[in-house]
Parts: C-alpha cells; sequence; structure tokens
C-alpha cells in the first residue's frame, strides 16, 4: 500500500497537496498547454499518450440550484438527465463557468475534481471502474493527475453512475 505520492511538483496545486495530505498513490503528467485548444481534455489525451477513454474531464453543473461535479471521460459527453437522476434531482444544466470558478477555486480547463475550495456532491461516470487508472485535471491547464478510480471515488465521496453517452467504450 502506497503510503506517498509517487511524484510531488514542488508548490503543487492543491488538488496535489489534498492527494498527498490523504496518503494516496498518483503520478503527475505535465505538457505545455495550447491556448488555442478547441478540447482542454482531447488535447490532455494526445498530448500524455492516453486514450481519451481514460483521461476525464470535470464539468461543473447545476442540479436543481445545487452546483454538482460530474467527471466523465474526455471521449463521451454529460448526460445530464442521468447527472439529475444520478444524485435524486430532476433538472440539470451546465453550470455558469464563472460560478463554477468561483466555487471550486480553479479556472475553467483546469478543474480538478480533488481540492476543491468548497467540496460539491460529485458524481464519477461508471466507466472508470472499467480501468486501473485514469486520468484528470490536476488543478491547471497542462497538469493531469493519474490515480485509481477507486482513490478519486474515495477521496471526493463520489457517487458512481452511468452519467455519460458517447465515446468509443461507453
Amino acid at each position: 500500500m502506497a503510503k506517498k505520492s509517487k511524484k510531488q511538483q514542488s508548490g503543487g496545486t492543491p488538488a496535489t497537496v489534498a492527494l498527498t495530505a490523504a496518503g494516496t498513490a498518483y503520478t503527475l503528467h505535465a505538457y505545455e498547454h495550447d491556448p488555442a485548444s478547441a478540447s482542454y481534455g482531447e488535447e490532455a489525451a494526445e498530448a500524455l499518450g492516453v486514450s481519451p477513454d481514460r483521461v476525464f474531464k470535470t464539468l461543473v453543473a447545476d442540479v436543481d440550484g445545487e452546483l454538482t461535479v460530474a467527471v466523465v471521460p474526455v471521449a463521451g459527453s454529460l448526460d445530464l438527465k442521468a447527472l439529475a437522476a444520478a444524485v435524486g434531482g430532476k433538472r440539470a444544466a451546465m453550470a455558469d463557468p464563472a460560478a463554477a470558478e468561483r466555487t471550486t477555486g480553479y479556472v475553467r480547463g483546469g478543474i480538478s475534481p480533488l481540492g476543491q475550495r468548497k467540496r460539491l456532491r460529485t458524481v464519477l461516470d461508471a466507466s472508470a471502474e472499467s480501468h486501473p487508472t485514469i486520468c484528470v485535471s490536476a488543478g491547471r491547464r497542462g497538469l493531469e493527475v493519474e490515480l485509481s478510480p477507486k482513490d478519486l471515488a474515495a477521496l471526493t465521496t463520489a457517487t458512481l453512475a452511468p452519467i455519460a453517452r458517447g465515446g468509443a467504450s461507453l
């Protein structure tokens, strides 16, 4: 059982600080972010040479007036109805980007499910369980953290549910 991170960047992000404090094993992957990139998640998958089914994007949605985090593969998209159902809600819509940034403490394209300013209810797409490790944002553009889906779910107290649609293996 790993007691400390595999890699720690000096000055880390709130996400890496949270992982280190929890004693969770993880690997950081840095890449040069291209500001002209149309999709942060697809850019990360390509830059890291990782299947888009294993790179998960962190989206913030409003479910019945409550901000909720959805973590889904970049190979697919978020099914808002499925997200609402997963948390016992009736209606979900994408959150206002400014509200998402203010609440999580991260900028769009760098929102991590870990180390958020305000802990939000989190739902992790069930497809994550089919991979030994997945990559999620480490809290800034151009930085991903690879960890086991089980550890991510435990650290975020996430509900696992089928909330993604589309993609190669979804």
